[in-house]
């Protein structure tokens, strides 16, 4: 960004996550001139299945898998609550840049990040890649109550052993009332949606959209989400990362700029 450069001024845009990442991304946002408000849409509970997860949890420490996936940070506060010490001989390979950051804050090794899709079906892309080939191999892939089966059902249908455990529910949160009227108003210049299950939430609670107000969608897989949900799309990020989601965000605020330049 240029010194100086404001592309987001005068763009009120909501934050539809808390936590640190949504607060990470509110003050990008406000660096780069927007007003952005924190709504989270979508929050975390423990899972269903307690019994379950914890016998894999101990299976884990034991030493009996040889790999261990992890697709959200999520999946690493539940790591750390259940206070799991893995094993030397037992790889983590996590599913993007995020993840893999949350996994090193919490004291946990990565042995390996896909390189160019941030996504499960990035990391079994370049699954080859992590193992070397190696295999059959026993597998942990702990994921949410929504999570697909795309990891799992891939790495089985390559011969591996797959464990898939539920390690998380993911719920909606109630989005403050003044909040939804102000974007049926149009006074929210952009919507950000960083999920599947966060597009459901928005096009539930905030549905329908005013045109004016940008949806900026965090990869292609979460566009076709958005779209799923009824959503309609305006900006996709080029890789599932907040710098890419506002980068394609700052993108379209310089070409309305120029529109109205041009018809002024």
């Amino acid at each position: 960004m240029t010194a100086g450069l404001k592309p987001l001024r005068g763009w009120t845009v909501l934050v539809p996550r808390g936590g640190p990442w949504g607060h990470g991304v509110a003050s990008e946002l406000r660096a780069r001139g927007a007003t952005p408000i924190v709504a989270p849409t979508i929050n975390f509970a423990g899972t269903a299945d307690a019994e379950t997860l914890t016998r894999a949890l101990g299976a884990l420490e034991r030493g009996e898998f040889d790999w261990l996936t992890v697709t959200s940070a999520t999946t690493v506060d539940v790591l750390s609550a259940h206070h799991v010490s893995l094993p030397r001989r037992t790889r983590i390979a996590a599913v993007g840049e995020t993840t893999a950051a949350a996994l090193a804050a919490a004291g946990y090794r990565v042995d390996f990040v896909p390189r160019r899709d941030n996504s499960a079906a990035g990391l079994l892309a370049e699954w080859w890649d992590a193992t070397g080939g190696a295999g059959p191999l026993k597998v942990l892939a702990l994921r949410s109550d929504i999570a697909r089966p795309v990891l799992t059902d891939g790495l089985r249908a390559a011969g591996h052993e797959v464990e898939s455990v539920v390690a998380y529910r993911t719920v909606g949160v109630p989005v403050d009332e003044g909040i939804i009227e102000a974007v049926a108003e149009g006074r929210v210049d952009a919507i950000l949606v960083t999920s599947g299950s966060v597009a459901v939430q928005i096009a539930e609670q905030l549905g329908p959209v005013p045109a004016h107000t940008a949806i900026a969608c965090i990869g292609p897989r979460t566009a076709a989400d958005a779209e799923g949900a009824g959503l309609r799309v305006d900006v996709v990020a080029e890789d599932r990362s907040s710098a890419s989601l506002i980068a394609a965000l700052e993108d379209l605020a310089a070409a309305r700029a120029s529109l109205t330049l041009e018809s002024s």
